[in-house]
């Protein structure tokens, strides 16, 4: 895997040379647009609105355009001399528990290599040290026009680095309508069981359905066929679902039986004192 940043992992006085590859990769389809009339393929091109001159990726730089409409140019070399300590650093700030972390936070993932012998001895001993400890590593590092908030972590005997959304970057749940209903304690255990029906699935066992069948659509039109269409669904009721009847319908045709249900209601609790 070709790696797309390389530094060092930074704590206290140790420092880790280490180098970054992408931990996931994309199997999206890509498409190109495409001119209606002809077939032909539609292209952008790069003009500057001075001169007209259309322009090569290496005639173009940033620009951060003032509040007066000024554009200041920002070069590479600008980025690479910013005077931060993350700029070329993985720089651990703290060690907390793996459940302190909101998921939410959690962006892209990346593998974590040692690059140099050196560093395999530290690595070793970072990597060991999380895992005994069961903690994660907080840190900052500068990547990509910007400093990120990052996370650290073992999988398979490597070092992961997860970039997190920084604090004020998490939108507050309070913005969201939360319906204000009352369940009863026979409800809740209702919606308990039925969640137990779905449960112990192998999540690595998952396809991308809708990929495949688009893959099938292209494959099709290239070779000049076309695929008989699906049958339609039923349109989705609008009737809301009384789960305690769904349940109770489930359990009579066999549904909801996979397992034994370990979990009395209250009720039932209190009537057996």
């Amino acid at each position: 895997m070709r790696p797309i940043w390389s530094g060092a992992i930074s704590f206290g006085l140790v420092t880790i040379p280490i180098k970054v590859v992408p931990a996931t990769e994309s199997h999206d389809i890509s498409f190109r647009q495409v001119h209606t009339a002809d077939g032909g393929r539609i292209r952008y091109r790069k003009v500057c609105e001075l001169d007209g001159q259309q322009l090569g990726q290496e005639d173009i730089v940033r620009g951060y355009e003032t509040a007066t409409g000024t554009l200041v140019p920002v070069t590479d070399q600008d980025l690479d001399n910013l005077p931060l300590p993350t700029a070329k650093a993985i720089e651990i700030v703290s060690f907390v528990p793996a459940a302190s972390i909101d998921p939410i936070q959690i962006g892209a993932s990346y593998y974590l290599a040692a690059t140099e012998a050196v560093a395999a001895k530290p690595y070793e001993l970072l990597r060991q040290a999380l895992e005994r400890s069961s903690k994660v590593a907080v840190a900052k590092f500068a990547m990509r026009d910007r400093e990120r908030l990052g996370l650290l972590r073992v999988k398979d005997d490597v070092i992961m680095l997860h970039s997190l959304r920084w604090p004020e970057e998490i939108r507050s749940a309070s913005q969201v309508d939360v319906p204000d209903v009352a369940v009863t304690d026979d409800e809740v255990d209702a919606a308990v069981r039925l969640a137990e029906t779905l449960s112990g699935g192998n999540i690595g066992e998952l396809r991308d359905e809708y990929r495949d069948a688009l893959e099938e659509v292209i494959a099709a039109k290239a070779s000049g066929t076309r695929l008989a269409p699906a049958e339609e669904k039923a349109p989705a009721s609008a009737e809301v679902v009384d789960l305690m009847a769904m349940l109770e319908g489930g359990e009579e045709s066999g549904v909801g039986t996979r397992k034994p249900h370990p979990h009395t209601t209250r009720k039932e609790r209190e009537r057996k004192k």
